[in-house]
């Protein structure tokens, strides 16, 4: 197999004594392109890879590493409702349990609360996720009010399956403030 060279021959005066010498043209693209892609994978830390000089056993190689990196992609099932339902009481009683447990001793801070709101939504989220619901995507939404001899209506819009999504409320009243958890659980295909 004979090897090509990437330079051209010139031929002519500029020959020199030789007649065949060959000699790099500074506008040579291929050249340039070579050195561009060998800088690439320089700077990459890898060695180029010419399909020539690959054996059969490199290229099985090369074949079952690039199948690897291959993202798999799996069919929809287009089932319409969940293996274990969502039971809405469970999960009203987690969030009461977890309301009442971290906010029976507290008092009303203005500052302190849009953390204690936080912190109660994460652990709200966290044990309705442990109950397992199949296919469910939850929001949890903490809500602290001082009490100040006022009126409160909450009001949340959602577009939603009437059929398989659902929310749910837990409230916990104290001296000083009025605490509100909502849970909405949507069903997710």
């Amino acid at each position: 197999m004979e090897k090509r060279s990437k330079m051209p021959k010139i031929v002519g005066a500029d020959a020199g004594p030789e007649g065949g010498k060959q000699r790099q043209s500074l506008f040579d693209k291929d050249g340039m392109k070579g050195k561009r892609v060998s800088a690439n994978y320089e700077a990459l830390g890898m060695a180029p890879v010419e399909e020539e000089r690959l054996s059969d056993l490199m290229k099985t190689r090369l074949l079952a590493f690039k199948a690897r990196r291959v993202k798999i992609r799996y069919a929809n099932t287009y089932r319409l409702e969940p293996h274990n339902k969502l039971r809405d009481y469970l999960v009203r009683n987690k969030a009461q349990a977890i309301l009442t447990n971290r906010l029976q001793e507290a008092k009303y801070d203005g500052v302190s609360s849009r953390s204690l709101c936080a912190s109660i939504s994460e652990e709200i989220l966290k044990a309705v996720k442990e109950l397992k619901f199949d296919r469910y995507k939850y929001v949890v939404s903490v809500l602290i009010v001082e009490k100040a001899g006022q009126a409160i209506n909450v009001a949340s819009r959602w577009v939603w399956d009437a059929q398989r999504d659902t929310w749910v409320s837990a409230k916990c009243e104290t001296e000083t403030f009025i605490a509100l958890a909502l849970v909405m659980a949507c069903y997710y295909e």
